[in-house]
């Protein structure tokens, strides 16, 4: 029993198999078990507050506005302006509720993963397994709000379909980034310095109107924000101006995504096997 127990140390802490069994799918089905106890109202709120946004400013606001042009220099319908920025707003927000104040808790009062990666499980499975699962309300939320869109008619060309895989990608990179972020924190009041980032992210991210209203200097940041580069990459797959910048938004969440996933992976070790 002992020589067991001791091959199996020496096993979890070198080599691939320390990091990855090969499967993150125990992760994601022991999610969407505890997802039956709890509080649909909040997940429903998620994917309410962007059809609200839309209703009031899109159609509200958008009366009195008019026209928009996009940074590729085309005019649209301001509440096909904003449907998109929105869309990509709502993956995000579906992906980081489960990425962070779910993972908050598990880490460091629930302490699941302790348990977790005291199975065959590695870290590279428990971040994966979260990961999807936060992907699954992303997805959620912006196939619902897809539909809205279709139904209002603020799809303008037919590469709007592929807004999907691509509000994927961007889900993906938030909840990889936003679960190596958790990883770090202690208390609750530290978990508010996530709304802090976030709600100015949202303001600024040419989600409500166009970059070129900003000075350059300023646009130069709101550039380096995430979540312009899925502004930018969903609303040209949805109003068809497809441009080749479209290339380095799809770049950039797949670089978060890898920065994510090596931070968290690096973490969950340190935490709980090293």
């Amino acid at each position: 029993m002992t020589a067991v127990t001791t091959t199996d140390a020496v096993t979890r802490r070198g080599g691939v198999r320390a990091l990855w069994a090969g499967n993150p799918g125990a992760v994601v089905q022991r999610g969407l078990v505890a997802a039956r106890s709890s509080s649909w109202v909040v997940v429903l709120s998620g994917f309410f507050e962007p059809v609200f946004y839309l209703a009031s400013m899109g159609l509200g606001l958008g009366a009195l506005i008019g026209d928009v042009e996009t940074s590729a220099g085309v005019e649209v319908p301001y509440a096909a302006f904003i449907a998109p920025a929105l869309l990509a707003t709502s993956a995000m927000n579906g992906a980081l509720y489960d990425s962070t104040w779910n993972v908050f808790f598990k880490l460091n009062y629930g302490k699941l993963y302790e348990g977790m990666l005291a199975t065959s499980l590695g870290p590279l499975d428990v971040a994966l397994g979260e990961i999807l699962y936060a992907l699954l309300r992303g997805l959620l939320y912006a196939t619902g709000f897809m539909i809205i869109m279709q139904i209002l008619g603020l799809n303008l060309a037919p590469t709007a379909i592929l807004a999907i895989p691509a509000v994927l990608l961007i889900a993906f990179g938030f909840a990889a980034l936003g679960m190596a972020v958790t990883s770090y924190m202690k208390t609750f009041q530290q978990m508010d310095w996530i709304n802090f980032v976030l709600l100015p992210m949202f303001l600024f991210s040419a989600t409500l109107y166009p970059i070129t209203v900003y000075p350059e200097w300023v646009q130069t940041i709101v550039m380096v924000f995430p979540l312009w580069h899925g502004v930018e990459l969903v609303r040209g797959l949805t109003t068809g101006v497809m441009t080749p910048d479209m290339i380095w938004h799809v770049v950039y969440y797949l670089v978060m995504i890898a920065i994510g996933l090596v931070f968290t992976t690096k973490r969950l070790r340190a935490l709980f096997l090293d």
